[in-house]
């Protein structure tokens, strides 16, 4: 071996054939929430042709659009004791979202539920997980931006994990949790518009950056006009003195599927709802600040910049909303049924 140490190329390329890649950080034991995490099968594949991969080997080529540009849109769906919420409102968002794309060849829907029960099937999932669909614009045959190299047809990936709605990955739907409001602008439809539920996801993560410093859940987005937004990950509501609930139009947000589903409930249960402009001196004020996603439900905020708001703790309109929206994934009209399977 020492001779070939004097040829470097063919010495680094026989060490890398010889030495197993090790990712550098704590062992992943120490960081998996749920240690069922750790042995994950995840869904890759091209229209016609997908498998399950061990997490340890799943991964998408150099030269997926995902890699190459962030050229993908993506949902995240969650499961309830053996039924997939609002499963239909996320798909027909994410084919909007490809076809809005320009996205040729793409998987159907049908391909995509498939793979979806497969993928929970394979896991053993039935209840307390999350699921990230992404789809790519495809693997392109040479290194480039330009959507004239993809001939191979979409991209699907779906990464299932086990995650409750509450925990040290998503939010505190109890106690609540403090935001912050971000230096960065949320994109505006004239740049690059939220109603693709695209993967260009910088403008999202340098407000996360910002939380993060500030010991803060998330950070509040405001628009080009200086009115409230969303959240980094998730829309927001607010119950002003009057007892009137209030979210942002969805012009510079993401109109999300919770985010409606909330509006639905409100009108049913006689809560006065407005979708307007809102400043954030408005939400300074509020009596109650929540914020809605899939993937944490609704979680009550009650500190906004340092200010707390309204009596500190979740308030009532918040917690009839939340209760309201526990006993939705049971009924047949808001989600779909997952197929019987044996759990290993």
């Amino acid at each position: 071996m020492q001779g070939l140490q004097i040829s470097m190329p063919a010495y680094l390329f026989l060490s890398h054939l010889t030495t197993p890649y090790q990712k550098r950080g704590p062992p992943a034991s120490q960081l998996y929430e749920d240690p069922r995490n750790e042995h994950l099968l995840v869904w890759i594949g091209a229209p016609g042709y997908g498998r399950l991969l061990p997490r340890s080997q799943a991964g998408v080529s150099p030269w997926d659009s995902s890699v190459q540009g962030g050229d993908g849109c993506w949902e995240g769906i969650r499961v309830y004791n053996g039924r997939i919420m609002s499963l239909d409102k996320h798909l027909r968002r994410l084919f909007r979202s490809a076809k809005a794309l320009g996205f040729e060849n793409v998987h159907t829907k049908e391909e995509v539920t498939e793979a979806i029960f497969q993928t929970l099937a394979a896991n053993g999932m039935r209840n307390d997980a999350h699921m990230r669909l992404t789809l790519s614009r495809g693997e392109k045959y040479t290194s480039s931006m330009n959507p004239v190299f993809n001939v191979y047809g979409t991209t699907l990936i779906i990464l299932p994990e086990w995650k409750p709605t509450e925990g040290a990955t998503t939010y505190d739907n109890t106690k609540g949790i403090s935001l912050i409001s971000a230096s960065q602008r949320r994109n505006s439809p004239s740049t690059c518009d939220s109603k693709i539920h695209h993967n260009n996801m910088i403008n999202n993560i340098l407000p996360k950056i910002q939380a993060n410093l500030a010991g803060c859940a998330d950070a509040i987005m405001l628009d080009m006009d200086g009115y409230v937004s969303e959240t980094n990950a998730t829309n927001i509501f607010m119950v002003d003195d009057e007892g009137v609930l209030l979210t942002p139009h969805g012009d510079h947000c993401l109109p999300g599927v919770t985010r409606g589903t909330v509006l639905v409930l409100a009108k049913e249960l006689g809560i006065p709802h407005e979708v307007r402009r809102v400043s954030l001196a408005e939400f300074h004020a509020a009596e109650e600040v929540f914020t809605t996603g899939t993937m944490g439900e609704l979680t009550p905020v009650t500190n906004i910049d340092g200010r707390v708001i309204g009596t500190g703790v979740r308030g009532p309109i918040t917690k009839q909303l939340q209760d309201a929206y526990k006993a939705l994934p049971a009924k047949p009209e808001w989600s779909t049924e997952i197929p019987p399977f044996t759990e290993s």
